[in-house]
């Protein structure tokens, strides 16, 4: 499965014990829409052209399958 077709959800960032008011407000900080996560995902390849190394970390942490 390639970056593009990878979504990231807002469970997965629960499973890193990422907390949901931090997201959002990462999300805010790289002009995401939030509200767009919360009901379709977004795709790994968009949260990794943010060059974030939290983005980063939940993208490998997905692929994993952890």
């Amino acid at each position: 499965m390639t970056e593009d077709e990878l979504i990231i959800t807002l469970k997965d960032v629960r499973r890193l014990n990422y907390c949901s008011s931090g997201a959002r407000a990462w999300f805010k900080r790289h002009d995401l829409d939030w509200l767009d996560f919360l009901r379709n995902g977004i795709p790994a390849s968009k949260m990794l052209a943010t060059n974030d190394a939290l983005a980063a970390k939940l993208v490998e942490f997905v692929k994993n399958g952890q």
